[in-house]
């Protein structure tokens, strides 16, 4: 993966803009800019995580692969926080698959390096540990609406968990895409996402979701979406803003 010279600022993380100058300063010389491409893999099931990822747009998503090739999403990674971390404590193993969903660029660093940032600057570890504590939050919240909530209010949910990240209303998101994160058949997502752009919410175009109402689609999702940008705001003020 090609490092990348252009002028995209670390900062344009909000972890990392949210940091204290002495403690970003401390971080800053070890933080190289990287290239996400849509649909690249960082990493595989059970490989060994070397890195440190600081999103500044674009999207990674967590996804777990069945025995049957079916995989699910677990969770969802953007420019309010960080992945390769949390998960990577002790085995330092991926849990699961690591895949680039929206393209974009983000700051990267060594895993030994992030482990050396908090046990120096007691700062970082407390930055880093609610970050933990609202990634838990938002895994531990899907997985009740998973449970409980119609494919298309997850839809919704999903769509705007994308948009609040990729920070502009076309989204390049294909059905097929959708129905993998979702769990669900292709079949179902067409279904569902005719409806949700039928009642004017969305326009769907080829590889395209645009989203045409912004309050319409937060009223036809479920409260979860509402839960997990809350809990972001008590943990981490304004890191996690509406797209």
């Amino acid at each position: 993966m090609a490092q990348v010279q252009r002028t995209t600022q670390h900062q344009d993380n909000r972890l990392l803009a949210a940091l204290a100058p002495d403690d970003f300063a401390f971080l800053e010389p070890h933080l190289a800019i990287v290239d996400l491409q849509r649909g690249q893999t960082l990493y595989e099931v059970g490989e060994t995580i070397v890195h440190t990822y600081f999103p500044h747009d674009g999207m990674v998503s967590l996804v777990t692969i069945m025995h049957d090739g079916k995989s699910v999403e677990m969770a969802t990674f953007g420019c309010e926080g960080l992945f390769g971390l949390v998960s990577a404590f002790v085995t330092r193993q991926s849990f699961g698959r690591y895949i680039v969903q929206l393209s974009g660029t983000a700051s990267r660093t060594e895993l030994n390096t992030m482990h050396e940032a908090m046990a120096a600057r007691p700062a970082i570890q407390q930055l880093v540990l609610r970050f933990t504590e609202a990634l838990m939050a938002q895994t531990l919240q899907a997985v009740a609406c998973n449970a409980v909530h119609s494919v298309e209010a997850r839809c919704c949910r999903w769509i705007l968990m994308s948009q609040d990240r990729a920070g502009q209303p076309d989204l390049p998101l294909t059905q097929e895409f959708l129905a993998e994160m979702l769990g669900v058949q292709r079949s179902t997502v067409s279904d569902v996402a005719r409806a949700i752009q039928d009642k004017g919410l969305i326009r769907l175009g080829r590889g395209i979701i645009t989203v045409t109402d912004r309050p319409g689609l937060e009223a036809a999702s479920c409260e979860c979406y509402e839960v997990i940008r809350q809990k972001f705001e008590q943990l981490l003020p304004h890191t996690y803003q509406r797209g």
